[in-house]
C-alpha cells in the first residue's frame, strides 16, 4: 500500500470507458487497502464530450477533487483531452497518452481546426510522456474498444498492487461478454 497519496486524472470523451476505467482503478487500491476517493464529470458524454474522473488513493484521503498541479498520472485516452487537461499533471508527473484524434464538434463542422501540435505542446509541459497506439493494441486483445484497459495496463506498472487484485477487479466489473478481451489489452498494455 502507498504510504502517501497518489492522484490520478483520466480523460478522454464520451463512449471511451473512462468510467469504467476508474471504476477498476478504485476498486483496485481499496482492495489493497487503500482509503479510496473518486469523481466523475460527464456533462455531453454521450454525444462524444469530455468525460473526466479523478482518482486518488492512500492513507487517508478527504476529498476527491485535485488542483491544477496536483495528479500524478494523467491517463488520456485521446489527445485534445490530453491537452486540456495536462496542467493537473504535477512536474514529473506521468503522461500515458493513447495515440488518437477525436475531432470535437466545433472541428467536425468546421468551425475550429484540431491543433496539429499537440504532442509538442504536452511534452512542453513534461518530460515524462508514454504515447502508446491503444486503440491497435487492444484491436490484437480481440477488441479496439478495450483500449482503456491497454491504457489502465500501463498505469498498473508504475503502482505497486498485485496482480491477482487487478485480474479480480476486472472480472467483477467489465460485463461478461468482455471480461476476456479486457484482460487480455490489460495485459499487453502491461508488456507495451
Amino acid at each position: 500500500m502507498p504510504k502517501s497519496i497518489t492522484n490520478v486524472l483520466l480523460v478522454g470523451v464520451g463512449g471511451q470507458g473512462i468510467l469504467l476505467t476508474s471504476e477498476v482503478l478504485a476498486k483496485v487500491a481499496f482492495e489493497e487497502g487503500c482509503d479510496v476517493k473518486k469523481s466523475e464529470v460527464h456533462g455531453m458524454a454521450q454525444r462524444g464530450g469530455s468525460v473526466s474522473s479523478e482518482v486518488r488513493f492512500g492513507d487517508k484521503i478527504y476529498s476527491p477533487l485535485m488542483k491544477k498541479g496536483d495528479a500524478d498520472f494523467l491517463l488520456a485516452l485521446e489527445k485534445l483531452e490530453a491537452l486540456r487537461y495536462v496542467d493537473y499533471l504535477k512536474k514529473g508527473g506521468v503522461l500515458i497518452l493513447n495515440d488518437l484524434e477525436i475531432p470535437p464538434l466545433m472541428v467536425s463542422i468546421g468551425k475550429q481546426e484540431y491543433p496539429e501540435d499537440i504532442l509538442f505542446r504536452l511534452k512542453k509541459r513534461t518530460s515524462r510522456v508514454i504515447k502508446m497506439q491503444a486503440s491497435n493494441i487492444a484491436e490484437i486483445a480481440g477488441n479496439s474498444k478495450a483500449l482503456n484497459l491497454v491504457l489502465l495496463g500501463k498505469l498498473s506498472t508504475f503502482l505497486s498492487f498485485k496482480s491477482s487484485a487487478w485480474e479480480k477487479v476486472i472480472r467483477q466489473v467489465v460485463p461478461p461478454h468482455a471480461i476476456e478481451v479486457n484482460l487480455r489489452a490489460f495485459e499487453l498494455g502491461k508488456k507495451s
